[in-house]
């Protein structure tokens, strides 16, 4: 079916059912068109198949006749009650009930997404961003830190997100930001900052979305990792660093092992953690 073909169809059963649905509401063509702000003649083009308007116009004429702009569009061969009540239940569909319907729908039509989300979960310093990048290429899919997003968000960095707003906000725009990324991609490596599994929401919400990997290591090798990258601050010239570190992870620990795979990074290069990783994913989507 060509282009011009596929209108004049759209056309027409748009037409014949806002025909249909407003003499379904007892309205004669003046008073419809006077509710939807349109002329008399308009609304006859548009119910003869012949007149086109825009996505506006469609919502005036639905709520003219109190229905929803999915009732209005369906097409004349569909079950429209049956239509228009999924077309409801998905407009009150959280972006969790959305993604559980996909997989759903994903298994039943026997068809998966290509590449999954991937969380690299760790301490800063455990190689998420290096081994983040490289995943990324390996998987052919888009490499993103979750920080990098805050930080455009508040269009500040994070020292000044804290210093000015306190942790509360940055958690707020942390979960907008995680929210932005399973609404705006398919698929990605994302990184989250270490932190990420102190807010509940935020982590249940990565744990229920992602392929989530811990990339432990022990503390010595964190502390050794973060001086070479120059970033012990604020633990820098602190004699009590290391106690610090160890109950920083002591405390997320926890959290972390929650993690679908847990990888012991220390000694290992980048390449090997990416192949492992890579391992695990390809078996859990053959699953």
């Amino acid at each position: 079916m060509n282009h011009e073909n596929v209108k004049a169809s759209v056309l027409g059963d748009v037409g014949a059912r806002l025909r249909a649905l407003r003499l379904e509401a007892g309205l004669t063509v003046k008073e419809f068109a006077e509710r939807a702000t349109l002329s008399p003649r308009f609304v006859n083009q548009i119910e003869a198949g012949a007149g086109n308007t825009s996505i506006a116009g469609l919502a005036r004429m639905a709520a003219a006749l109190e229905r929803s702009l999915p009732e209005l569009i369906a097409p004349v061969s569909e079950d429209h009650s049956l239509y228009a009540e999924i077309w409801r239940l998905l407009s009150e569909c959280s972006a969790d009930d959305l993604y559980d319907l996909q997989q759903w729908l994903e298994q039943r039509k026997g068809s998966k997404s290509g590449t999954p989300f991937i969380a690299l979960i760790g301490l800063r310093g455990a190689g998420k961003s290096t081994v983040g990048r490289l995943l990324a290429r390996r998987l052919k899919t888009d490499f993103v830190e979750l920080d990098t997003l805050v930080e455009k968000a508040a269009g500040m960095s994070m020292g000044e997100i804290f210093a000015t707003h306190g942790e509360a906000y940055y958690r707020e725009l942390e979960r907008e930001s995680i929210f932005k990324v399973f609404a705006q991609l398919r698929g990605c490596v994302l990184a989250p900052g270490g932190s990420v599994v102190s807010d509940s929401e935020s982590w249940e919400l990565i744990k229920r979305r992602c392929f989530t990997v811990w990339l432990h290591a022990t503390p010595e090798e964190f502390m050794k990792r973060m001086r070479r990258q120059g970033a012990l601050r604020p633990m820098q010239g602190r004699p009590s660093a290391m106690n610090e570190l160890k109950a920083l992870l002591s405390r997320r620990e926890l959290r972390y092992t929650e993690s679908r795979l847990k990888i012991k990074t220390t000694n290992k290069s980048p390449a090997a953690v990416v192949a492992q990783i890579t391992k695990a994913v390809i078996g859990a989507k053959m699953a």
